[in-house]
């Protein structure tokens, strides 16, 4: 029984770090962990489908009008604060968007449905919500991630705390992110409640593509007690001749190799096609699954499985379409033959088949055959980059920077006056904090700012006052290191 509880905020910081034996232990409990209450009758279904929203707002320096000085709010406070710029006015609609989950949930069961819903939260969003005081959007996830009546029907994604994006992410840094989220959801939830997430969804779908970052990628996930990882369609190809994959309804097991030799390997479940909120805003998995009878996966027959992310609150369709046609597709699904169900419980289900890892296609990110096809395993990093380089030079659309929900975001190219002074904030925070407690208000207050400069939006955005915000937390994140160390 795990006992341990965390306090939410340490010092006036949010709790990242300095408790990682209680979310070792947490991450040891066995499973299964849904399956017992599920209800699905995974033997009788024809197919399956899941759904997940992402929520994200990242912090900023924006709480005053000097950068130097501003006190560092939620992009959510500053669209509040700031309702006639772009569209600054969504913010309300956004707050409902954050908790509203929490309503729907309660009600479906209570009408006697088998609701369905994977969610994933940033820290940054977590962490934004409660310093603004909307005590009703943590109020509202505790309900239906704690109450046994409901936590059947929510399944929980870990995530990068400050929402980075891991090919272009120092491979320590995002390992940090991770725990960090591990970390701050225990203290939120409680560590019984994080012992049940299992499943893992990196920010903005990207994926590393070079071998030695991915397999890192991968090591971390494996480390702090994933299970699984849901990757973007388009981002992997199949290990044996490099093609796209062909069963993308079927688990896969993503197989990482570095230049040393060594492989690990994860299950993935695919998101099929790229970034649209329609997809989950008219419910589509469930309309695609209906249209799939039950697959064999060695020798075993099995239901197959739909699965989609987006944005929980982002454009018009999740703000306003997806409420009724969320309630009406989960109320015409339940206990029909293409049920909603959620990754870990369809997973375990596949372990009472028999089902192992080993049994499932195997995947690895997009152009790894080519590099694997002139790189002799266990040759070492220089003779790895001497491939790439070479490969670089012969084909113009070869490149190591991961893929994501698009094929042409590059989460590299383009972004060199913010990723200079992250890098080189990130080196500082390694060398200073070396030997230093993380239980120490001075590593968790680096760490904090550390993962602040991170967020994707400071890239995704790239210029302008969004580059002038990642700047400003990186000279912040330098001085903490700087002066406190």
């Amino acid at each position: 029984m795990i006992t341990a509880e965390l306090m939410e905020y340490v010092d006036g910081l949010p709790n990242v770090c300095g408790s990682e034996y209680v979310i070792r232990d947490a991450m040891a409990r066995r499973g299964p962990y849904y399956l017992p209450e599920s209800g699905v009758d995974f033997g009788r279904i024809r197919s399956a489908f899941a759904v997940a929203l992402h929520m994200h707002q990242p912090m900023i320096p924006a709480g005053g009008g000097d950068l130097r000085t501003a006190a560092v709010i939620s992009n959510l406070q500053y669209m509040m604060d700031n309702p006639g710029i772009g569209d600054n006015h969504n913010a309300s609609v956004f707050h409902w968007c954050y908790k509203r989950m929490g309503e729907f949930i309660p009600q479906l069961i209570h009408e006697g449905k088998q609701p369905r819903v994977m969610l994933d939260y940033s820290g940054e969003l977590l962490h934004g919500v409660r310093a603004m005081g909307l005590d009703d959007v943590i109020d509202n996830l505790k309900r239906i991630t704690l109450d046994p009546g409901y936590r059947r029907a929510v399944e929980w994604l870990g995530t990068a705390w400050g929402h980075a994006v891991a090919p272009s992410t120092p491979v320590q840094d995002f390992r940090a992110h991770v725990r960090a989220w591990q970390h701050h959801f225990a203290a939120i939830f409680g560590a019984e409640a994080l012992s049940r997430v299992r499943g893992f969804s990196p920010s903005e779908m990207a994926l590393p593509n070079h071998p030695d970052v991915f397999y890192e990628f991968v090591r971390t996930l494996k480390d702090c007690g994933y299970r699984w990882v849901m990757v973007q369609e388009h981002s992997v190809e199949r290990v044996e001749d490099g093609s796209g994959i062909r069963t993308p309804h079927l688990p896969h097991r993503l197989v990482a190799r570095n230049s040393r030799g060594e492989t690990i390997a994860i299950t993935a479940l695919i998101k099929t096609q790229g970034s649209d909120t329609k997809l989950v805003g008219q419910m589509q998995p469930y309309y695609e699954a209906r249209g799939l009878g039950r697959a064999d996966l060695a020798g075993r027959s099995i239901p197959p499985l739909v699965t989609q992310i987006a944005d929980g609150e982002n454009g018009g369709v999740m703000m306003n379409e997806f409420p009724p046609k969320y309630m009406d597709v989960m109320r015409e699904a339940s206990w029909s033959d293409t049920a909603p169900v959620n990754g870990t419980e369809y997973l375990e289900y596949l372990d009472t088949l028999g089902l192992r890892e080993e049994d499932f296609p195997a995947i690895q990110p997009v152009m790894q055959k080519r590099i694997w096809d002139r790189v002799r395993p266990g040759s070492g990093p220089e003779a790895m980059e001497k491939v790439i380089e070479a490969l670089r030079k012969e084909d113009g659309r070869f490149h190591m920077e991961g893929g994501s929900w698009t094929n042409n975001l590059s989460w590299v190219r383009g972004y060199g006056d913010v990723l200079g002074p992250i890098e080189q904030a990130s080196a500082l925070f390694a060398q200073k904090t070396q030997g230093v407690p993380p239980s120490e208000h001075r590593y968790r207050n680096a760490l904090y700012y550390l993962m602040l400069t991170q967020t994707s939006c400071f890239r995704y955005w790239g210029t302008g006052v969004w580059t002038e915000y990642a700047r400003e937390l990186c000279r912040r994140t330098t001085d903490i290191l700087r002066y406190d160390f």
